[in-house]
């Protein structure tokens, strides 16, 4: 028989965690879990809703930092007007979970553990250099975002551990970041590609500093350092872009399905990364 716990403090989820004799399962927005439970895919003997405890919901922001709370809905993501101004991106990718309704309810933490390649916040969220803080029976431990995911559907988290918060960094002058996907239809569709781009510019709009990543085309998202080399001391030009579009190609490992080739989806990984940093370039110059 499935239990339902909803445990009101960190430690307390823990220690039930820890002393699950059988499949337990973190219960943050649930829009990916419940799906699977109802079609068969996972049939956990224990749930642990973690909406419950106190801060697990919310959005701080520390000294031009910003803490995101795990079970942070998707919709409360998308209308806090200083995380949407310092990291437009992020708040791209998060929006672009499922459906309006499901926004009532998605959250990072499970669009993350969810642990698909395809992942709409991931991308945005490695490239912005988030972090995150891990409780288990050894303690908290803050990881970067993308060691998380180790392949479709599997995360480096141990059975006691669970995602408590999201932090991401104060940013610095003249930078902005962007998401863009590409998707069959106009939405409510899995990425074919995605791509996050995160960049810093000097007073004379050359690039100092930037972060590339990929969704959908290998089995986790992936950070494309020689994508970021293409831009780093450049404007934006033709150059840049093309180096840029090079290598987001070379980067990808990608596997032919219903929504594309590998060929396809190689191609659109260099256009979507162009885009992106189109975008990223733009809102930078623009502070």
């Amino acid at each position: 028989m499935l239990k339902y716990v909803a445990p009101s403090t960190v430690e307390e989820a823990v220690t039930i965690l820890a002393s699950a004799s059988g499949a337990a399962k973190v219960l943050a927005g649930g829009t990916d879990l419940l799906v699977q439970m109802k079609s068969g895919r996972v049939a956990p003997e224990m749930i642990v809703d973690i909406k419950k405890i106190s801060g697990i919901s919310g959005i701080r922001e520390v000294d031009g930092a910003f803490i995101i709370g795990a079970a942070t809905p998707g919709a409360v993501i998308g209308e806090c007007e200083a995380l949407q101004k310092a990291w437009p991106g992020v708040v791209e990718g998060a929006n672009l979970i499922g459906s309006t309704q499901v926004q009532g309810r998605a959250s990072l933490a499970g669009n993350l553990c969810n642990a698909s390649p395809a992942a709409d916040s991931v991308p945005a969220m490695i490239a912005a250099r988030t972090t995150c803080v891990i409780a288990g029976a050894n303690g908290r431990r803050e990881v970067p975002v993308e060691s998380i995911p180790t392949g479709p559907g599997r995360t480096s988290l141990k059975p006691d551990e669970f995602i408590v918060e999201f932090h991401l960094p104060k940013r610095p002058p003249r930078s902005a970041d962007a998401y863009l996907r590409f998707i069959p239809r106009t939405e409510m569709d899995i990425a074919v590609v995605g791509a996050g781009v995160n960049v810093s510019l000097d007073a004379g709009g050359i690039c100092t500093d930037a972060r590339v990543v990929l969704g959908a085309v290998a089995p986790t998202a992936i950070l494309v350092p020689e994508a970021a080399t293409a831009l780093i001391g450049r404007k934006l030009d033709e150059m840049a872009l093309a180096a840029l579009d090079q290598a987001a190609r070379r980067a990808c490992k990608p596997i032919d399905d219903k929504r594309g080739t590998i060929e396809y989806r190689t191609k659109v990984a260099g256009v979507m990364a162009r885009r992106a940093a189109s975008v990223a370039f733009e809102r930078a110059g623009a502070r």
